[in-house]
């Protein structure tokens, strides 16, 4: 397992079930950038917890910036409380859905990235360009960057158990790598 495995950063969807007039909303709020010409969606961002979200008319939203899922729901309240300053109530609580969780830490180990990208599949590594591995682990969706000082990054899982199952995996596929 990896030491100081932190939650960096979680991408996340939902619907606000409401047509949201963004004029309306940007208008009124401070913490708010919108300009349809460049792009169709609202930019809000939240002092605490320190969070951004795209808002569409439509009223999906897309929330990033959260570091737990404590963190995301508190968001998502933040964001429909700035909506409804504006006259629109939210009747139901919106369902979130995780679309990426970012996390880093170290997994107490040197790695031979030259080595790593000879006998793993599904990897990057060219060193002229990045200092990293590019690290696809099949059939977890994560993929992982690898630095030979042992740190990692790992996005493209979707819950904090996915999260720890991937770095596992990880982990223990480089341990039987470092035994042969």
């Amino acid at each position: 397992m990896a030491r100081n495995l932190r939650i960096v950063n979680i991408v996340a969807s939902a619907s606000l079930n409401h047509d949201i007039p963004l004029i309306k909303l940007a208008e009124k709020l401070p913490n708010t950038e919108y300009n349809p010409e460049q792009f169709p969606g609202l930019v809000m961002r939240i002092k605490e917890p320190k969070a951004s979200a795209l808002i569409f008319g439509s009223g999906n939203v897309v929330c990033t910036g959260a570091h737990s899922m404590a963190k995301l729901r508190e968001a998502i309240k933040e964001i429909i409380k700035n909506v409804e300053k504006i006259g629109i109530k939210i009747k139901e609580v919106p369902r979130v859905k995780v679309q990426n969780i970012v996390a880093h830490g170290d997994i107490d180990m040197d790695l031979n990235l030259n080595m790593l990208a000879m006998e793993l599949e599904n990897t990057e590594y060219e060193p002229e360009q990045f200092p990293g591995l590019v690290f696809k682990l099949r059939d977890t969706g994560a993929t992982f960057l690898l630095f030979s000082n042992g740190k990692i990054v790992c996005t493209g899982t979707r819950s904090e158990p996915k999260l720890k199952e991937a770095v596992d995996l990880l982990v223990e596929n480089l341990k039987n790598l470092k035994k042969n």
